[in-house]
């Protein structure tokens, strides 16, 4: 691997719950949880991504892991970076070409966040960053006819954001970006069974459980499993058994969000593109999109046909690819940092 690579350019979709790196010629080289462990006192890096999640929950008080990234933005920036120059060198050994690089940030970014980006790909190797916005990359990655007069509506469901877009002759024509995502329903989960059973339940048990069980939509069967968790009146461990149906409608709250905020995109879109969209139907990317039953869930809230794209964890880290393999077609739909 060290001699392949060497002055290819990098796309980079810096999750909240996942970081992908899409290396030119050779498609998406990395897939990792944006997580890292760090030893308390030094800061030293232990381990990130895969390594790194297996510690969640598990760690002696001499161990600390850490998500760097909170809602689609960078939390602590000098641990994003040190994470970010990880997987890139993994990707990546040799450091004698620094190659560009393409960033993926949400629609409603605000300057500073986008600069705290900006700064941890150049600091992590970048030679010349660009920005693409998470709408139009997931569109790319999806197959979207994006460059044609017919507008098409992507609705791209991340770990700590959701972003929705309209777009129409290469660009976006409406937008909305909501810090609703995969963390949310996580966390609505172990509310729900912390309520419900008095039970305390870590943020993986509540992953399992969203893979699991969860559903947006009724299921022809409901399912159930056993968790395990600690009792919070003895304080000892204890199991018991969530059912699709209650982690369903324990979720009901980031759901509907979401379909909130295709609502309001759809409402201040033009007339024509509406009209496009109900023909054309909306395409769900993202982790999110994996819920079972939320195509479903969304055609039954906003009565517009709604379909799931064929790879939906990478279609971002996909289209963020396509501009790095032809920076001259795409070049319209990058964001030069320099003109900043």
């Amino acid at each position: 691997m060290a001699g392949k690579g060497i002055g290819r350019d990098l796309a980079i979709d810096l999750g909240t719950a996942n970081t992908l790196i899409y290396e030119r010629g050779a498609g998406v080289v990395l897939d990792e949880p944006s997580i890292v462990a760090l030893e308390v006192g030094t800061g030293r890096l232990l381990a990130a991504g895969t390594r790194a999640k297996e510690m969640l929950g598990r760690t002696p008080g001499h161990v600390q892991v850490v998500r760097p990234l909170q809602h689609g933005v960078i939390d602590d920036g000098e641990i994003a970076e040190r994470m970010l120059r990880y997987f890139v060198g993994q990707v990546r050994p040799s450091r004698l070409v620094r190659p560009r690089m393409v960033v993926c940030v949400p629609s409603e970014v605000t300057g500073v966040e986008r600069r705290a980006l900006e700064d941890a790909a150049t600091r992590a190797g970048a030679r010349k960053v660009f920005v693409v916005e998470e709408a139009v990359a997931a569109a790319l990655g999806a197959d979207l006819p994006i460059e044609g007069t017919t507008g098409c509506m992507v609705v791209d469901i991340g770990g700590g954001t959701s972003d929705v877009a309209v777009l129409s002759l290469g660009g976006i024509v409406s937008a909305r970006s909501v810090r609703v995502g995969g963390d949310e329903i996580d966390e609505a989960i172990v509310a729900h069974v912390k309520s419900e059973y008095a039970l305390l339940l870590g943020e993986r048990s509540a992953e399992d459980i969203k893979v699991q069980v969860g559903s947006a939509f009724p299921m022809r069967e409901e399912a159930s499993m056993r968790v395990r968790g600690r009792d919070l009146i003895s304080g000892l461990p204890k199991t018991v058994t969530v059912t699709s149906t209650e982690v369903r409608r324990a979720i009901d709250g980031p759901l509907l969000a979401v379909c909130e905020l295709v609502r309001a995109t759809l409402d201040v879109c033009p007339p024509e593109l509406a009209g496009d969209v109900l023909d054309q139907g909306i395409v769900l990317t993202g982790g999110g999109a994996q819920l079972r039953g939320l195509a479903e869930r969304m055609r039954h809230e906003l009565g517009v046909p709604v379909r799931t794209a064929e790879d939906p964890l990478r279609s971002v880290a996909r289209g963020a690819g396509q501009c790095v393999e032809d920076f001259g077609a795409l070049q319209h739909v990058l964001v030069d940092t320099k003109r900043y």
